[in-house]
């Protein structure tokens, strides 16, 4: 396997990076703990000797997929035994209800998924409501900064309030949810699997 060289990537997508694992893994990072990494196998050890877990090899993504599907089973009163991960969102998360039943899934797992956006074309109106905004603040300001302003509501008002899926099936679902909640997706959250990390 190629090791890549982390100079090649942008230090912001690395900072990125770095803040979703200390999120996933519950770890954090000091000082210049990481100045003598260069490459993404070199980092990838330093993260797997830094969380203070048990390695086990089970996977993650399946048992990630197993908590959801008892979620769902659970709040939707569904058998679990036709819950599959090829399982289609939209045909057990009506429109009508999908916030609510969302809402009830992510207190049954103790955690938010982030499988709701809002509208493309709600998004592409604050965006450019939000670029006619830069050039009247010249002219402006006080238009400008209220107009600014509104767009960045919009913005917070569009995440809270989204309603359409950003995940096709349940596997996809477990996917981002393993990913993006690691440790609460286990089994066991005192556990790892040190070959997932690579």
């Amino acid at each position: 396997m190629t090791d890549y060289e982390l100079n090649d990537i942008d230090s912001e997508d690395i900072g990125d990076l770095l803040v979703k694992i200390e999120d996933s893994f519950n770890i954090t990072f000091v000082g210049k703990e990481l100045h003598y990494i260069k490459t993404f196998g070199q980092l990838c050890d330093h993260i797997a000797n830094k969380i203070p877990l048990d390695n086990v090899a089970d996977c993650t993504n399946q048992q990630a997929f197993y908590k959801l599907r008892d979620a769902f089973a659970t709040v939707l009163q569904m058998d679990k035994k036709i819950i599959t991960p090829q399982f289609e969102l939209n045909a057990i998360l009506p429109k009508k209800s999908r916030r609510s039943s969302i809402k009830k899934i992510n207190k049954h797992l103790g955690f938010k998924l982030a499988i709701l956006r809002a509208p493309n074309w709600v998004k592409t109106s604050l965006c450019l409501l939000t670029l006619i905004s830069l050039p009247i603040l010249f002219f402006s300001w006080k238009i400008g900064l209220l107009i600014l302003l509104f767009s960045l509501l919009g913005f917070r008002l569009a995440n809270e309030f989204g309603n359409v899926l950003n995940t096709k099936t349940l596997g996809d679902v477990a996917e981002k949810m393993a990913r993006e909640n690691y440790l609460k997706s286990r089994r066991n959250p005192k556990t790892f699997n040190k070959n997932e990390l690579t």
